[in-house]
């Protein structure tokens, strides 16, 4: 249900946000203490339509023309040599309508985009006025900036580097164009959000004084604090909760670091150019070129994959698996209750659910247990010895890569639902498998291209990401058979190797939708209810922001220029496998429901290791065939030769 349909006694006694007397007090105190900060970023007071329900026939009127002017605003903006202002952003972010930012303009927080910004952001956000941007750690340097002597920080949903001077300023690696559409608009929505709370927590002096408050968290007192703070900031229990679990115990130190002082953030763009880009792409790669010369495969054929760096690890290795006694009875021991229960439920049949990822997913905490420490020790050279390597990124892009030597794995130790006839096939195989961490955006075509120049023997390319859906639910795949890129206008025809049947045997929770048309976006933030609307009413049903780079990668890879622009290219045969799969992760046609609103948890692992198993057995299938191939022409070869010797 839309806010401005909500009842004025809805459960959590929060006063409606657009009841009349409340709505215009709110306002007219925003709108003097604006006067006062002479700002320039004042809240347009008319209301965009605040619900995003797929079957709300509204529009709103911004479109593609207002998302591609906030682009070009912050561009032209960040070529200043200077610093700049995001009070100049504010407007045009307004003017988008974000289908994650739909209530920008309102006078009460938006917590799916502030919790959505603070995850994508290092808490140190907290106390910095000034971000710089930069390409390499010698664009910094150069500039004075000695950011290796800085602390590194991270953001909890978001894998970039970041370094934090200790005071008021964050330095961060953008690894392509994607990273600036990614980075401006979050933080033009993290400012928006903190000064609404700002306004708030001023609005009645004696807000601040119970921040102030110290006492036992456990007392009744503190408790109706919190309850009296939550309904003056606006913010719905559900959401209070999740603030909780983000910040912790600095909750409510963030809230009064936000009472204290307006945000006002400065940006500033380091020298970033073209060539800056491949220069920072080709840092990243020599590390990974390195290993391959040292174990001698440079020459190998080669399946890339685009994932993650667990499930094709935690599937090949069977380091976990082989500790399945371990991982259970520290599940069962009680010292985390939904895994205890969990687990006893998939034992005892009662949930549907696969053993292998719930012990995955138990693994994550185990880790941190005196016996998971012992394993991290040893991991890396068990794996070394079933030929898996891991290249950690050191450069400016925040990408780590694994190399897996297939002739050297160990097929009983393998994923059950990974095995098949032939595997022993594979102690055969000259082939490895490249996996890198999926990059964001325009960093996937720069990576791409700079693998092809340097490994011939593609043998397959294989894409796995997050993205949302138009048509379907959390947790479901989808497969697409045309990608249209946003960066390159281009659309891509394909005919990818993957169809529902490849993956949904392994799916439990969700569906597996084939034959859908994606379209590659420049930005989450940057898509509102009429680009949605626009791309659905073409059948667009997955919006995410890999695939299209990587094709452009791929023509370039079969033809003789540089990626077109604005063309519909056929990629029906290609000389190597081909395969894109998505999970989705939001759907932003459902209020609430986007990548801000919570996370995949256990039951996302559900739709992500399906998708991987799909991909491994895909390329076992596909190196069993060629072993086999290449056994039989050497058979023929030998055959051939031995009756030349008898003839002569």
């Amino acid at each position: 249900m839309s806010r401005n349909n909500k009842s004025p006694n809805h459960n959590d006694h929060i006063p409606d946000r657009f009841d009349g007397k409340q709505q215009s007090d709110d306002l007219r105190m925003i709108e003097d203490e604006e006067k006062k900060e002479h700002v320039e970023d004042q809240h347009n007071m008319t209301h965009t339509a605040s619900s995003t329900a797929f079957e709300d026939d509204g529009r709103h009127e911004a479109g593609k023309r207002d998302v591609e002017l906030y682009i070009r605003t912050y561009n032209t903006l960040l070529r200043s040599s200077g610093e700049i202002s995001l009070k100049a952003l504010v407007q045009t972010h307004y003017n988008i309508d974000s289908s994650l930012h739909p209530e920008a303009r309102s006078p009460y927080p938006d917590m799916s985009a502030f919790i959505y910004s603070v995850l994508r952001l290092p808490s140190s956000i907290i106390h910095c006025n000034l971000v710089l941007l930069g390409q390499s750690e010698e664009v910094f340097q150069q500039r004075g900036f000695h950011v290796d002597g800085w602390e590194a920080v991270t953001a909890s949903a978001r894998r970039r580097k970041w370094f934090y001077d200790g005071k008021e300023t964050l330095a961060v690696y953008v690894a392509s164009v994607s990273d600036t559409d990614d980075i401006v608009p979050v933080l033009v929505a993290f400012q928006i959000e903190w000064n609404k709370m700002y306004y708030l927590l001023n609005a009645d002096p004696t807000t601040m004084q119970l921040l102030e408050t110290r006492m036992d968290r456990t007392s009744p007192v503190f408790t109706e604090i919190t309850k009296v703070l939550r309904e003056r900031l606006h913010i719905h229990p559900s959401d209070w909760r999740r603030l909780e679990l983000i910040w912790g115990d600095q909750l409510w130190e963030n809230l009064r670091m936000i009472g204290r002082q307006r945000k006002s953030f400065l940006l500033r763009m380091l020298g970033g150019s073209h060539v800056g880009y491949v220069r920072a792409t080709r840092q990243w790669w020599t590390p990974v070129e390195q290993l391959l010369d040292h174990l001698g495969l440079g020459e190998r054929p080669v399946y890339f994959v685009s994932s993650n760096t667990h499930s094709l690890l935690n599937l090949m290795s069977g380091s976990l698996l082989n500790r399945e006694d371990q991982l259970t009875k520290f599940a069962l021991s009680g010292q985390n209750p939904y895994l205890a229960d969990e687990c006893r439920k998939l034992q005892q049949g009662i949930v549907p659910g696969n053993w292998q990822n719930f012990l995955y997913f138990a693994a994550r905490e185990w880790m941190s247990t005196s016996e998971g420490r012992e394993f991290a020790r040893v991991r890396a050279s068990e794996e070394q010895e079933r030929g898996i390597w891991h290249v950690g990124a050191r450069h400016g892009l925040e990408i780590d890569a694994q190399v897996f030597e297939l002739a050297k794995l160990h097929p009983m130790e393998i994923d059950p639902r990974c095995r098949m006839p032939g595997m022993d096939k594979l102690a055969e195989s000259s082939a490895i498998v490249l996996n890198i961490d999926y990059p964001l955006g325009m960093a996937a075509y720069r990576m791409l291209r700079e693998i092809m120049e340097n490994l011939t023997h593609i043998r397959g390319i294989y894409v796995l990401g997050k993205a949302a859906t138009l048509n379907g639910s959390i947790g479901d795949v989808m497969i697409s058979n045309v990608v249209l890129d946003e960066h390159s206008q281009n659309t891509y025809w394909l005919d990818n190797c993957f169809i529902a049947q490849d993956v949904q045997p392994y799916l439990i929770y969700g569906s597996v939708l084939d034959n859908q048309k994606a379209v590659s976006a420049k930005g989450t933030y940057l898509q509102n209810r009429q680009y949605l609307d626009f791309y659905y009413q073409a059948n667009y049903t997955v919006v995410e922001m890999e695939s299209g780079p990587y094709l452009n990668a791929v023509y370039e890879d079969q033809y003789l220029m540089r990626y077109p622009m604005g063309e519909n290219i056929n990629f029906a045969r290609m000389p190597y496998d081909l395969g894109i799969l998505h999970y989705a992760s939001d759907t932003p046609y459902t209020r609430g429901k986007n990548l801000g609103a919570g996370s995949l948890s256990y039951f996302g692992m559900d739709s992500t290791y399906a998708s991987a198993v799909a991909i491994l057995r895909r390329i076992f299938e596909h190196e069993i065939r060629a072993v086999k191939v290449q056994k039989e022409r050497e058979a023929v070869v030998e055959e051939d030769q031995r009756t030349e010797t008898k003839v002569s």
